[in-house]
């Protein structure tokens, strides 16, 4: 499967190995046209990174306000995601997609004969003919380590005998892994204590190829650090950040110093591009999105403008005791008022009515009667009746008898025609006025028809004066 995935990649590299006939430039090459293809994920998800930076003040303020509601603060942060039109996630896909391509390209390079070159497998199989020319020539298969790169060393043996391979495949080709002065077939090592250092010729090289990893892990570094200059994080964001930046240097080097030389050659390329790419990318996208920003702010200007101008007229209305009606209040709450004040008419209606039966207007309440509620104070309340305990008692006598009186005559279902209608669809708010007609009377306070008139002025004595209810 790796291979089937392996093999444009490999015949790209044979592709700029024949054009440029150098194996380091072709590897450069490749690494740019990698680059180049990438270029249109890339921008989507750098753009999705710098706008995602430019929100960090934003995201700051969030977390100043709710950091105590983790719960509140994701739900503010995924609604200003939304409003912006950011992904947070957006880059991390495309962030992922150098390594399956870094993997084809191990793949190639492991791989020159069968991969790049596209030679039939059957032929370097025991029993084939490259096979059995490689074994009558001298060629020693490789053990150990170098047993993964067996084909490199067969290509390179190839290169050198070319003319007698000639005629066994149409594939094969000659490559030259040098470059620089370095052999890019083989794998860099760290052991420089072993290294001949009374011989020139041996260990310049040794340190050329000990370089590569080095190098390349420097530059992934400088890479990472310099895209993450250019966009500012969260401290959530930074400390992940900082994790990246050591893992991926160091990821760089341990893979430069196990695999040959020529993937140090494409990592080093890589980084340097990337460079290059930010530094483009950071100078054309901060022009758009300080652009965004302005347009944002000067949005956001006229918003409180508009805000300001309405608290301002609310302000002028309450001071000249007009209203107006408030034109954020939803359908929903609109009827609920209108039913409500449905309701409170037709009981008001039949409140008179039941009044005008009995004789009664609304000028004569009793003394009792606290707004809409009849007998707030009690159905036998006296206002003077410890200013004027002489004619307390009558006066007590006389209010019960008026609220029997009251009491024993039929009222209408006002309210509940108006339920029947279903003309009150929504509950009204909670700190609604009480509906007239309506009052709940407690229960110690009702009163046969016929009182009393001792009893009634017992009860008169114990309750407290006006000014202490």
């Amino acid at each position: 499967m790796l291979r089937a995935i392996a093999k444009p990649f490999g015949a790209l590299m044979l592709l700029l190995y024949n054009l440029v006939n150098n194996y380091g430039v072709a590897i450069i090459l490749f690494a740019l046209v990698v680059k180049l293809i990438m270029l249109p994920f890339q921008l989507k998800s750098k753009k999705s990174m710098m706008r995602m930076s430019r929100m960090t003040p934003r995201l700051k303020e969030l977390e100043k306000k709710f950091g105590n509601d983790q719960q509140r603060y994701q739900q503010e942060m995924a609604k200003l995601y939304r409003e912006e039109g950011v992904n947070p996630m957006g880059g991390c896909l495309w962030s992922l997609l150098p390594f399956p391509i870094l993997i084809a390209l191990y793949q190639a390079i492991r791989y020159p004969l069968t991969i790049m070159m596209g030679v039939p497998e059957s032929l370097l199989a025991e029993g084939g003919s490259i096979f059995q020319k490689l074994a009558s020539l001298g060629y020693q298969a490789q053990t150990g380590r170098t047993a993964y790169y067996d084909q490199i060393f067969q290509s390179k043996f190839i290169t050198e005998n070319f003319d007698a391979f000639a005629g066994l495949s149409d594939k094969l080709q000659q490559i030259s892994y040098k470059f620089l002065g370095l052999d890019l077939s083989q794998t860099p090592s760290f052991s420089f204590w072993r290294w001949d250092f009374s011989d020139a010729s041996a260990w310049l090289p040794a340190l050329g190829l000990f370089m590569i990893p080095v190098l390349s892990a420097l530059l992934s570094w400088l890479s990472m650090k310099a895209s993450n200059a250019a966009s500012p994080q969260t401290a959530d964001t930074q400390r992940q950040m900082r994790t990246m930046n050591l893992i991926m240097p160091l990821m760089s080097l341990y893979i430069c110093f196990t695999m040959p030389a020529v993937m140090g050659i494409y990592w080093i390329a890589q980084s340097v591009f990337a460079m290059a790419q930010d530094m483009i990318l950071n100078k054309v996208y901060n022009k758009q999105l300080d652009i965004e920003d302005a347009d944002r702010i000067q949005r956001e200007k006229a918003k409180e403008a508009e805000l300001e101008a309405k608290r301002a007229e609310t302000e002028r209305l309450k001071a000249e005791g007009a209203t107006v009606e408030n034109r954020n209040t939803s359908k929903k709450n609109k009827r609920a008022v209108a039913a409500q004040k449905e309701v409170e008419r037709r009981a008001a209606e039949a409140r008179a009515a039941k009044l005008a039966k009995k004789g009664i207007t609304e000028e004569s309440v009793p003394e009792s009667q606290v707004g809409d509620r009849r007998y707030a104070r009690g159905r036998a309340y006296v206002a003077d009746r410890y200013s004027n305990p002489d004619e307390a008692e009558e006066k007590t006598r006389a209010a019960a008898a008026e609220s029997a009186a009251y009491d024993n005559e039929p009222t209408e279902p006002a309210v509940e025609s108006v339920e029947a209608e279903g003309l009150v669809h929504e509950a009204p708010d909670a700190d609604a006025e009480p509906v007239a007609g309506h009052e709940e009377q407690p229960e110690e306070e009702e009163h046969a028809p016929e009182s009393e008139p001792g009893k009634d002025a017992a009860e008169a004595e114990e309750l407290p004066p006006e000014g202490e209810m």
